[in-house]
């Protein structure tokens, strides 16, 4: 394969982590899946996050600020990387930037449920505004994390190697 050719192949899809809220036990079945597989992955914080030594993982710390984390993976991302995300409107920045959303709990974000999403999301938080406690989201379960890693492993399944 000559030089050209290998400028002109497409960069391997890799795995963007929105990890100021990402529960560490998700963080640890991607550092293991990482390092299975051999995958560039990515943990995009507004403090440090530490990472096990590895050539596969890497930490970009941004500076404190409303989406500035979101704003840094928005820049990064390629169509078919993964990003991991609670964040519903950076799962829909993500989505029309033809890469894959995934949320801590093992639920893809598509075309086809973003709109119901940030629907609702947003009426949650009209609802908070108005004084209204809408309390959070259940704690991550057992149940929570097969499905993570499950719906990963469909993903690493599906991207393209070398």
């Amino acid at each position: 394969m000559t030089e050209a050719e290998t400028q002109a192949e497409p960069a391997l899809p890799r795995i963007w982590v929105d990890a100021d809220a990402c529960p560490a036990v998700i963080r640890d079945i991607l550092f293991r899946a990482a390092e299975r597989v051999g995958i560039e992955l990515t943990l995009v914080a507004n403090q440090w996050i530490r990472t096990p030594p590895s050539r596969w993982l890497r930490s970009i710390q941004v500076p404190q600020g409303l989406d500035v984390a979101d704003s840094a993976i928005v820049e990064r991302v390629a169509a078919g990387d993964l990003v991991v995300t609670q964040d519903i409107p950076l799962a829909a920045l993500v989505l029309e930037k033809k890469a894959v959303a995934l949320n801590p709990r093992g639920q893809l974000y598509t075309p086809n449920n973003m709109a119901e999403r940030l629907s609702m999301r947003n009426f949650m938080e009209e609802l908070r505004g108005a004084g209204v406690q809408t309390g959070g989201p259940p704690p991550l379960g057992p149940r929570d994390r097969q499905l993570f890693a499950a719906e990963l492993d469909r993903w690493l399944a599906r991207r393209p190697v070398r």
